[in-house]
């Protein structure tokens, strides 16, 4: 069975177990989102099209993570004035797993799945672990150099006057 939703302001056809990448979504690590904006859904032989949306329709998903996309350049620039602005962003993007597809009238399906949380006592020993990593790589503190190397700069030297090109002596003309 698939299905085609519509969320940030994309189209996506989705079956179960496909995994998105959407635009950002509010939500944690493991939560259940549910997308209303279902357009089309069916099988291969029954396909159901809304008009323009299907009518109590849901398909649910699980958050996996919420995180930054790959990086673009902006660069702006008018010929011939000098003007350049570069620029970067990176966008947010929501990975999601679709986990059920509802038509009208249908019951979501328990969720098996939970969510991992680290254990205090994993969280102490890493807390334990960082400080004496900052003792081992403490930098050494580097000596200032002497300040007195650029007050002794010796008197700049006034440059020569230039002479004149000597002129060419004009060839004498025979008549």
């Amino acid at each position: 069975m698939f299905a085609v939703i519509k969320t940030g302001g994309k189209q996506y056809k989705v079956a179960k177990n496909d995994v998105l990448i959407l635009e950002r979504l509010d939500g944690e690590e493991g939560e259940i989102v549910s997308f209303g904006e279902v357009l089309m859904m069916g099988s291969d032989e029954n396909v159901t099209i809304g008009e323009p949306m299907i009518a109590g329709a849901q398909v649910t998903a699980e958050l996996l993570e919420t995180r930054k996309g790959k990086k673009i350049t902006v660069f702006k620039m008018k010929r011939r004035k000098g003007y350049r602005r570069t620029k970067g962003h990176r966008q947010f993007e929501t990975v999601v797993r679709i986990t059920d597809i509802l038509a009208k009238g249908e019951k979501p399906t328990a969720k098996k799945a939970a969510v991992k949380k680290a254990t205090p006592k994993a969280a102490a020993v890493e807390t334990e672990a960082k400080p004496e990593a900052k003792k081992a790589t403490a930098k050494k503190p580097v000596a200032k150099k002497p300040a007195a190397k650029a007050a002794a700069k010796p008197a700049a030297k006034k440059a020569a006057p230039k002479k004149a090109a000597p002129k060419k002596a004009a060839a004498k003309k025979e008549d």
